[in-house]
């Protein structure tokens, strides 16, 4: 799609969202544009009748009356009363337009957002995406509720103000023409070359945000590693490039205004002498009042034009800002071809399960078969991968001809060097990402019938990056289920051994904690995860170095916690430490996403390859 059709669907899109909501609104808002601008107009052929009809006449009377003079600049006073409320209603009801609109678009690019696949996060830097929220939201805020009613008024104001002036004298208006087009060659020359910069600066300050976002999280590390000066100068390099785009940008920018007021100025003076040569020799009828008229006439001309010029930037950012909001919004969201859901069963006095609408403590697949047959499937935590081959580029596979399986109640633990494919397997037993051949089976059921909510829940899930929210710990354990009591929250805090350390922050489980968890360690925040976790009671689980950040003391804590976690679930375990995947019933040992040994620690051991020499310390884990 070229350029002029992006802006044209852009532009079009965004009047959808007003018209949405604010259709009455925004028609008013015109109606009172219109107003506002024949005001203006019409003030400024009031003034020759005001020269021609009131102060003339005066001149020559030596008592002179100044009655009709107060009543015609009364009704003048009216005409600018008029024209002020029109402007302070029409501004105050696009305050209301441009940001109620403006929170539809968040509301739905937030919607959006969550739908969209774990692939786009890890393809977009997070403050690139932040971006879409602040920079590229105020400059669509810009123009609904400054642009687009200034660009309507100087449109009705040119128009209204080119027919009085042929109206009032055609050779002059001939001669504000002339100009004219001088004015839309300088006009055009300077924001075609303006125009680029800013859509670049907008791309650029989206590239800054991206790179400050991952500073301020990774502060840690650069002071831990002395890398200020480095992270100074490659902030240093964006930001010259954002500044030179921006001071491109604006240099035009700036020199428009000037430029084109000065052109104006001299039209002024161009129209005062041709105005004082025709008047002084009869050509046109034109008065003193005509000639002060049609002066007032050529401002009201050219001065829109002028901000109409101007306001030409304004819709180019805020084109590039709604072009990046609705790429975001037309991402392709994580599709969802699912048809067996997750549902509360349990058995009845025949031994069948069936369908109850509370919690049993039994769960079951609600199989719906395309020839009508209902089956419902025990959720046992009975996991298959058959022949697996998987890459994040079609060309570049990660995974080869994986299979494994687990049952009921069995762990299976992942061992091999960083990028062996340890965390993509459980990144396709939750469907982050779906496999390119082969299969994955839960229950005996194919992972891609399953609707990926329902297959998720089904997953209890703790990470080595431990990802708290803002607000109390309470909140942040029954995060893994709602609908949770507080009693329900005690008890999985009390099978993840934190209970202990939330009864002793001043005030318990309501201590508030931000986004970080900053007043708590490491090994704290993991006990939340794991508290989490295990609120929701799933029947797998899958913990991806849950362990590798705590220390000895607190790892047996957490150790002792997640052995009465893992009883009787399937566990997939990913660790570096050897000694915490011993009791595994199956040790998979995974090298550039092949495996090249699975079997228990006894086995492994006794055949000395490559696990033996893990653990050994032979060669250890990159």
């Amino acid at each position: 799609m070229n350029k002029n059709k992006m802006d044209t669907v852009t532009m079009k899109r965004l009047f959808g969202y007003i018209f949405k909501k604010y259709k009455l609104r925004f028609f008013i808002v015109m109606v009172l544009v219109l107003l506002s601008s024949i005001t203006s107009v019409a003030s400024s052929l009031f003034i020759e009748s005001l020269i021609d009809d009131y102060i003339t006449p005066m001149l020559s009377q030596s008592t002179p009356d100044f009655t009709p003079l107060l009543k015609a600049l009364s009704v003048m006073a009216c005409i600018y009363i008029v024209g002020i409320l029109s402007i302070y209603f029409y501004n105050r009801i696009m305050s209301t337009i441009s940001q109620g609109t403006l929170k539809t678009i968040r509301d739905e690019m937030f919607e959006k957002m969550e739908k969209l696949p774990i692939k786009y996060f890890d393809t977009h830097t997070h403050g690139d995406i932040m971006s879409h929220y602040t920079n590229d939201t105020d400059t669509l805020r810009e123009l609904i509720s400054r642009g687009i009613p200034q660009i309507v008024s100087m449109i009705i104001t040119i128009i209204a103000t080119f027919v009085a002036m042929v109206i009032t004298s055609i050779p002059l208006t001939i001669l504000v023409l002339c100009v004219l087009v001088a004015m839309l060659k300088v006009t055009e020359n300077i924001t075609g070359r303006s125009g680029k910069y800013f859509i670049q600066q907008q791309e650029t300050v989206a590239k800054a945000n991206g790179y400050i976002e991952e500073m301020i999280n990774g502060q840690k590390v650069v002071k831990v590693f002395s890398h200020e000066e480095e992270a100074i100068k490659n902030f240093d390099k964006i930001n010259e490039e954002l500044c030179k785009d921006s001071t491109l940008a604006n240099k035009y920018s700036n020199i428009l205004m000037p430029a084109l007021a000065n052109l104006g100025n001299l039209l002024f003076v161009l129209i005062g002498v041709l105005g004082g040569v025709l008047a002084i020799n009869g050509v046109g009828g034109l008065t003193i009042g005509a000639i002060a008229a049609f002066l007032n006439l050529s401002k009201s001309f050219t001065m829109p034009i002028s901000r109409l010029s101007q306001q030409i930037n304004l819709i180019v950012m805020a084109l590039a800002g709604g072009r990046r909001i609705f790429e975001l919004m037309d991402e392709e969201p994580e599709h969802d071809e699912g048809y067996v859901t997750l549902v509360y069963a349990q058995k009845d006095e025949n031994g069948n399960i069936v369908e109850t609408d509370h919690h049993t403590g039994m769960w079951a697949w609600k199989h719906q078969h395309h020839d009508g047959r209902l089956e419902y499937i025990e959720l046992k935590g009975h996991i298959e991968l058959e022949h697996v081959n998987f890459g994040y580029e079609p060309n570049k596979m990660i995974l080869h001809d994986i299979s494994l399986y687990a049952k009921p109640g069995q762990k299976i633990a992942f061992v091999g060097a960083t990028g062996a494919g340890k965390t993509t397997i459980t990144n396709l037993i939750n469907r982050f990402y779906d496999v390119n051949d082969g299969k994955i089976r839960y229950d005996g059921i194919n992972i891609t019938k399953i609707k990926k909510p329902d297959l998720r829940r089904s997953l209890g899930m703790v990470l080595q990056d431990v990802n708290l929210f803002t607000g109390t710990i309470r909140d942040n354990i029954r995060y893994g289920d709602d609908n949770a009591s507080d009693e329900d929250v005690i008890a999985a805090a009390k099978l993840a051994n934190a209970h202990g350390f939330i009864s002793h922050l001043p005030q318990g489980y309501d201590t508030m904690i931000d986004g970080n968890g900053g007043s708590l360690s490491q090994g704290q925040k993991q006990l939340i995860s794991i508290a989490r976790a295990a609120l929701t009671n799933p029947p797998a689980m899958i913990l991806d170095e849950a362990t590798s950040s705590i220390d000895t003391r607190t790892e047996k804590i957490v150790q002792d916690g997640m052995d009465k976690l893992m009883e009787g679930r399937t566990v997939f375990v990913i660790a570096h430490r050897l000694s915490t995947v011993r009791n595994s019933k199956a040790i998979i040992v995974l090298d550039h996403g092949k495996i090249i040994e699975r079997g228990n620690h006894e086995d492994l051991i006794a055949q000395k390859g490559v696990y033996y020499r893990l653990y050994t310390g032979a060669f250890e884990l990159e």
